[in-house]
């Protein structure tokens, strides 16, 4: 199936279809000037599928960056590695640079294309459930800085999106239950029905079920290709609902050092939770509401208590972290809250000192 996002001269189709990967040929031919494509991956990435991609791609050219696995490979020390070695290719404006892997590939290949010679063009082929339904569309690009993630980037959107569900295959469960969590975000922010969904087909999702995996895929980029057609660059509070869980789960993950201690998804699960039990501590949404959406993400595995994580900080260090967001706006810090499961809103008078509060009684839980 393919998907439409509405950008108008930006506009770009994301493709999505089993077996999509190994018959790419005919969809990145047209990319591929002078009989070649340069192409970013990592390690991991490219012993499980640059070989099948180049087979797809027949007598074009792959010329190949391979980076560590990780999200410390998204730093300046990549970023530079990666626009040198583009940059000593003769990569040109028309060309387009293939970003074969999770987000943290296509995060920083997408940002080395957005600066090398002003902007040139790439296309996602994402490997991650995670990054096939969230960080590959929408035009989110970006490194971490040592103050936080995602602190220094552009928007700059891909060409295309190349989706093929059945490489999940050899994702692990942790990481594909890191992926399911943004999933599961598309219910909560704005469509109840469809957390419903979740709640009886998630098991099959993480089972690898392939219905149900190209269901859960293709209702999500449809849902997110909605929301940036509708508010590109987040200047209106449309997009900033996609941030339902991160004010939090970037601060947990900042805590552990951006480390594979806590996955992106894993943080952002317990955000979610507990972006539901502040609501319900303000009186906004019902406790049987945050209990319905802890109780789904624990049936599944996911950690939903964070004292479960045994930091070893206060409250006001996570709080501190938060700070750094790069949401803030005025000096006031943006929660993504709810008034209810599909009902979240963006609220701009959280009180920190509340907030704190919360999370004390959380991390001692």
């Amino acid at each position: 199936m393919i998907i439409d996002v509405a950008l108008g001269a930006r506009a770009y189709p994301i493709h999505i279809r089993p077996g999509l990967l190994g018959e790419a040929g005919a969809l990145l031919s047209p990319f591929a000037r002078g009989g070649r494509l340069a192409l970013v991956t990592d390690e991991i990435v490219a012993g499980l599928h640059l070989e099948a991609l180049r087979a797809a791609l027949g007598d074009i050219a792959i010329e190949a960056i391979i980076l560590p696995p990780g999200e410390a490979t998204k730093d300046w020390r990549h970023l530079e590695l990666v626009t040198e070695r583009l940059l000593a290719l003769g990569i040109e404006r028309r060309d387009a640079v293939l970003a074969l892997g999770g987000g943290v590939i296509g995060d920083l290949t997408g940002f080395a294309c957005a600066i090398l010679k002003r902007g040139c063009r790439f296309v996602q082929i994402p490997t991650t459930l995670l990054s096939q339904v969230d960080s590959s569309v929408g035009g989110k690009t970006a490194i971490n800085a040592a103050a936080g993630k995602n602190l220094v980037g552009a928007f700059h959107q891909p060409a295309a999106v190349l989706i093929d569900p059945a490489v999940l295959a050899t994702l692990p469960r942790r990481e594909l239950m890191a992926g399911y969590a943004e999933v599961v975000k598309y219910g909560l922010l704005g469509d109840a029905e469809f957390f419903g969904w979740c709640e009886r087909h998630g098991a099959e999702v993480l089972a690898g079920d392939a219905h149900a995996q190209v269901h859960a895929i293709a209702h999500s980029c449809r849902a997110k290709a909605g929301i940036v057609a509708a508010d590109e660059r987040e200047t209106d509070d449309i997009r900033a609902l996609l941030n339902l869980g991160h004010t939090f789960g970037h601060a947990f993950e900042a805590e552990t050092g951006f480390s594979d201690r806590l996955l992106h998804g894993e943080a952002v699960a317990l955000g979610m939770v507990l972006a539901f039990r502040l609501s319900a501590r303000l009186g906004l949404c019902t406790a049987e509401d945050a209990g319905r959406v802890a109780a789904h993400l624990s049936a599944l595995g996911f950690t939903v208590e964070a004292a479960a994580l045994g930091l070893d900080c206060p409250a006001a260090r996570l709080v501190e972290h938060m700070l750094h967001d790069k949401k803030m706006s005025g000096g006031r810090l943006p929660f993504i809250l709810a008034h209810g499961i599909g009902q979240a809103f963006v609220a701009r008078d959280v009180d920190l000192a509340e907030v704190e509060r919360f999370l004390a009684g959380q991390l001692a839980a």
